[in-house]
């Protein structure tokens, strides 16, 4: 995560709706062949509408031995974190232009604030192969979100580790947008993307999903919009024309979350369900949607009602996995749940 350092030495939080030249930021996993984590490095990649593009290595599991140790706190959720090095905080503030800190989770990890009712508490399972020598050695609040041992608990996530979102909901969006536009889903930042789906915006009412390879996620809240739906990631500066009114165009008809009564949903938030953990799913791999909530969940309520249902069959179209073993899992043609932004 990426904190301003302000004029008397505290950190802001960085969000691309505030600080959109962000996205001009890239970064991918790159492990060794043996998978060993802790050579394993995030490769980070400045590219400005204007000049030439840069590149830095950021250790993926760094020693936090001599680190200091800084608080941060998103959306009343606070933990601790390590401030990298400082060689690593230059070369990004050359980049963006102030002066900023890289913070690492490290063991840490965040409470979970908004309800999570669908969600069952988890078991430890048995992993083996490359994903247990993954797991074991990563940073305890991060092995233990994979694996299912916390308790509504995420890392540097916004509010839940998983995202999904409805392709059919993307055609939508794009259909808003002038001839020849397409809306740019990576700016809805999901982690898997559900295609096949009949309708657009049925997945307001999802409620668990299941793949072929028996993977369920429990979907317990709206993911609602800001801003930065509005953003050139070629400019790093708010779009122009009608692809810099995404939100506006959405506020006509997508305010249907009575708890954020005044932003539109696209997306639902998600955490993996019981036995899920260790277990793979690839791209194409089936999701039948096995529940239903009878009507849309409130941000902030539990789930009051659910309806057990058998759905058309769809499949999943493209997962992201947000700086998540990107490369690795691009060689080995899988996919393993990490959480969104855990690393």
């Amino acid at each position: 995560m990426i904190l301003q350092v302000q004029p008397d030495g505290s950190l802001k939080n960085m969000h691309v709706a505030y600080f959109p030249e962000l996205t001009l930021l890239f970064a991918e996993i790159n492990f060794p062949k043996d998978d060993n984590v802790e050579e394993a490095f995030i490769d980070l990649t400045w590219r400005p509408p204007h000049g030439e593009s840069k590149d830095m290595k950021v250790p993926l599991v760094p020693d936090t031995t001599s680190l200091k140790k800084i608080g941060v706190n998103m959306h009343s959720s606070p933990t601790e974190a390590y401030q990298i090095e400082d060689q690593y905080n230059k070369w990004l503030s050359a980049c963006l232009g102030y002066d900023v800190v890289l913070a690492y989770l490290g063991d840490n990890s965040r409470s979970v604030l908004m309800s999570t009712h669908q969600r069952s508490n988890q078991s430890q399972a048995q992993q083996g192969g490359w994903l247990s020598s993954i797991t074991s050695k990563l940073p305890t609040s991060i092995g233990s979100i994979i694996s299912g041992e916390a308790d509504d608990k995420i890392t540097f996530a916004d509010c839940a580790p998983f995202l999904v979102v409805n392709e059919t909901s993307l055609h939508d969006v794009s259909s808003r947008l002038p001839d020849g536009e397409e809306m740019d889903i990576t700016k809805f930042r999901p982690n898997i993307i559900v295609s096949g789906a009949e309708s657009s915006w049925e997945e307001d009412y999802w409620s668990e999903l299941q793949t072929s390879s028996d993977v369920k996620l429990h979907l317990v809240q709206n993911c609602v919009r800001c801003v930065s739906l509005n953003i050139d990631y070629s400019t790093g500066k708010p779009g122009q024309g009608e692809s810099g009114k995404v939100l506006k165009k959405l506020q006509s008809d997508r305010r249907v979350d009575k708890g954020s009564k005044y932003s539109p949903v696209f997306g639902r938030y998600a955490f993996l369900g019981k036995g899920g953990e260790g277990k793979v799913m690839a791209v194409g791999d089936e999701v039948t949607i096995t529940q239903r909530n009878a009507e849309r969940t409130t941000f902030g309520e539990s789930i009051l009602c659910c309806d057990a249902v058998q759905a058309n069959v769809m499949q999943i179209g493209l997962v992201f996995l947000a700086m998540a073993l990107r490369q690795h899992l691009s060689r080995e043609g899988y996919i393993v749940f990490l959480p969104a932004g855990s690393l």
